[in-house]
């Protein structure tokens, strides 16, 4: 038997690979179908099953194309009703593989088709568990997705049989049982997700605060509730387009993946009302670029902040890339559903200067000459982009939580004559933010390079006017 995690860190996101006697099964599949056919190849096996969780709403799966492609059969849980072929296994169904077999537990509480497969090894010893959104290492999976779609299936209602599934089915396995879940820290599908990938039943039932042996079921629902901020808003459309079953990623590459020169790149933003996102790194953004364009760089949480900034999947997207990322910027897209790509432009911002194009900039400011010249006789707006939860933890007195997430919501709360100065964590998120409210015509923006790891470090916690807040 073979067992891989496949792990992809942007979307903080875990698909798994089994191999046993010639015959693979693939759990939670990314949308992109070649890597886990290679890996199969590799072990000269056949990908017999394509296991689902759920349906995902913070990427689009690539489980209809990959049965497509290998003939293998979707597995769904109970209660699932997607609109393709699958096979809708019952509660304690097992699935044979080789010489290992997959019970089927269904776990309903993230959704109420969620499902957790558990690996029983040649030997019939249960040997691993793979939890989707029902268990995390250090945490459980949210319970207010579904009524975005499904107003009656409350959170509440869901947050109970999350609590009966966690009890019942998984915390009964046996102490050194592995568990391997669906999504590492970073993920919105929880709260406060460990950093680590795997663990086992004995430490989650010791470590994780919602398995704790004496929490009562309404104990249970105000933790599981309490501090759940919005979700970001491309989930209930990542959810139809699973339960639809999507493309594949081959025919997004292909509509893509066009090289546009300069006066084409400004036709088809004209003509189609494109949303120009330029994916470069953030030193060169924030020197020279397109003016209208926004920044969301590919090298960092590219995907998920286009699907909480960009507010409809069929947006037409222009792209501005380093040369030779451009099919890994379209992948990263089409893993949360952003198809529409209308092509990128040749040549990059270089093309763009040759032809002389106009560019604009954003002035930045660093965290020591912040810290200099802002004293008690200067009173800044400060915009602090944080999500809330870091900015409760700690901040500047004397800034304004203005968080990222919900930027297209509340930008009507600044006046666009302010000079305001934007700080996050460590610099990537406050220049998307500096992009998008300059291609909305606020041209009073400073960004403070480094954020707040560069703030803490410059000695403004013994400022007069700016501290650092220690004790909340």
């Amino acid at each position: 038997m073979k067992l891989e995690q496949i792990y992809t860190g942007c979307l903080a996101e875990a698909a798994y690979y089994i191999e046993s006697k010639g015959e693979a099964a693939i759990i939670d599949p990314l949308r992109e179908s070649k890597p886990y056919i290679q890996r199969a190849e590799l072990d000269h096996a056949k990908i017999k099953w394509v296991l689902e969780t759920h349906f995902h709403a913070d990427f689009v799966s690539g489980h209809v194309d990959l049965a497509k492609k290998t003939g293998a059969t979707i597995v769904f849980g109970p209660t699932a009703t997607p609109a393709f072929d699958a096979h809708i296994a019952k509660d304690g169904e097992i699935l044979k593989l080789g010489d290992v077999k997959i019970k089927v537990l269904h776990t309903p509480g993230h959704t109420m088709e969620s499902v957790t497969y558990l690996l029983i090894d040649e030997q019939g010893k249960d040997y691993a568990v793979f939890t989707g959104d029902t268990l995390f290492i250090g945490d459980v999976g949210r319970p207010d997705l579904v009524q975005k779609l499904k107003a009656e299936v409350t959170p509440e209602l869901l947050a109970g049989h999350l609590y009966d599934s966690l009890r019942n089915k998984i915390m009964t396995l046996d102490d050194e049982v592995l568990v391997y879940p669906g999504h590492g820290a970073g993920s919105a599908c929880g709260k406060k997700i460990d950093k680590e990938t795997v663990s086992t039943i004995g430490k989650q039932k010791k470590f994780n605060y919602a398995l704790g042996a004496g929490m009562g079921k309404e104990e249970f629902i105000k933790a599981l509730l309490d501090g759940l901020v919005e979700p970001p808003q491309y989930f209930p459309a990542n959810v139809l387009l699973n339960l639809k079953g999507s493309s594949g990623l081959d025919e997004v590459l292909a509509h893509g993946m066009k090289p546009l020169d300069v006066e084409t790149f400004k036709q088809v933003w004209q003509s189609t009302n494109a949303l120009v996102i330029d994916t470069r790194p953030k030193e060169l953004f924030a020197w020279q670029f397109i003016p209208g364009s926004i920044f969301i760089g590919v090298d960092d949480s590219f995907a998920p902040w286009v699907g909480t900034l960009v507010t409809e999947l069929d947006q037409p997207i222009l792209i501005v890339a380093e040369e030779g990322k451009e099919e890994e910027v379209i992948t990263r897209l089409a893993r949360v559903g952003y198809d529409n790509v209308q092509g990128y432009l040749k040549g990059g911002l270089a093309a763009w200067l040759a032809a002389g194009g106009d560019t604009d900039t954003i002035n930045e400011i660093s965290a020591e000459d912040f810290a200099t010249e802002f004293n008690e006789h200067i009173k800044p707006s400060l915009l602090d982009i944080r999500r809330h939860s870091e900015y409760e933890t700690e901040h500047l007195i004397g800034a304004e939580n203005f968080p990222l997430d919900f930027i297209n919501k509340n930008i009507g709360m600044l006046d666009i004559a302010e000079t305001y100065y934007i700080h996050c964590a460590g610099g990537y998120r406050s220049l998307i933010a500096s992009s998008i409210l300059k291609s909305r015509g606020f041209h009073h923006i400073v960004n403070i390079k480094g954020g707040y790891k560069a703030l803490q470090k410059t000695g403004l916690q013994h400022s007069a006017h700016v501290e650092i807040n220690t004790a909340l």
